[in-house]
């Protein structure tokens, strides 16, 4: 049992925590830059509520992979080997929401993605009216990094509620599609010494990807949480605290195609090549 002689001394660690926040590798703790790792929602009641950033992909990943493409293994032809299509015909059929990754100021959401069903290009239509898996995505501006706001939804005639446990169940969805595991995720199961690996495939392009869930990003709490009364499951808050970290790497690729690496040293050579000319000449 803690005595008054130990708040003293834990009012200092926090103060030295804030101070010296954790180095987390691949991308910045949006908190310690004066941001905050929950989005921005309007309109909710009460106000002020927002939906915890559950998933990140680290810097470590291949470059492809943290473009907001379709095209060259990029960001969403990544997703969709996990069936994460756009939206419904390109309409837009929820709020935009916003973060703030880097603590300067509010940055509206690139896109929101649906679960497709296994139909690439319409399926996200059933998941608007269904309900199911969908994601929100940012790319933090100081590194690079890709942040996103994963849940279960309910469908749109109950207004897109989130599920019991959904923010969590969201995350740990994502997570077994991309690491290929034959059971779900157990999210009670889970802590920050967690890990997972396993590769997904779409359009010739291979992806490994190395799981890790961390804490210290978000708080295991309801607090600020929007849809927190739908979402508290069993008397467990609306979040348990944790972040997958995603990174990942392309390990095979259509041919004829190169890796951001090998199009360094393709350039590197014909540089050298043009420049042996030059002095020829």
């Amino acid at each position: 049992m803690l005595s008054l002689l130990s708040l003293p001394l834990l009012a200092a660690a926090a103060h030295a925590s804030a101070l010296f926040p954790r180095d987390y590798s691949g991308f910045k703790d949006p908190n310690a830059l004066g941001g905050s790792m929950l989005t921005v929602v309007n309109n909710t009641y009460p106000p002020g509520l927002g939906e915890p950033l559950n998933v990140i992909i680290s810097t470590e990943s291949d470059p492809a992979v943290l473009k907001d493409s379709l095209y060259d293994g990029g960001f969403q032809n990544y997703m969709l080997s996990v069936y994460l299509s756009t939206q419904c015909l390109g309409a837009q059929f929820s709020a935009v929401q916003e973060a703030n990754l880097d603590g300067r100021t509010n940055v509206s959401e690139i896109q929101t993605l649906r679960y497709n069903y296994g139909d690439p290009y319409i399926g996200s239509c059933r998941e608007t009216f269904e309900g199911g898996q969908h994601l929100r995505y940012w790319t933090q501006n100081s590194t690079g990094a890709i942040f996103m706001a994963v849940s279960v939804e309910m469908e749109l005639a109950k207004g897109h509620d989130i599920i019991r446990n959904g923010y969590n169940a969201g995350r740990d969805f994502l997570v077994g599609n991309l690491t290929n595991l034959t059971e779900p995720l157990n999210g009670r199961n889970l802590t920050n010494t967690s890990t997972f690996a396993g590769s997904t495939r779409y359009r010739n392009y291979t992806y490994h990807t190395d799981v890790r869930y961390v804490s210290g990003l978000l708080q295991n709490s309801s607090e600020d949480i929007n849809h927190y009364i739908t979402v508290e499951d069993d008397g467990l808050p609306a979040i348990d605290g944790l972040v997958a970290v995603l990174t990942v790497t392309i390990t095979d690729r259509p041919e004829g195609t190169m890796s951001a690496a090998q199009r360094t040293v393709a350039s590197a050579a014909l540089a050298a090549a043009a420049l042996a000319v030059a002095v020829l000449l």
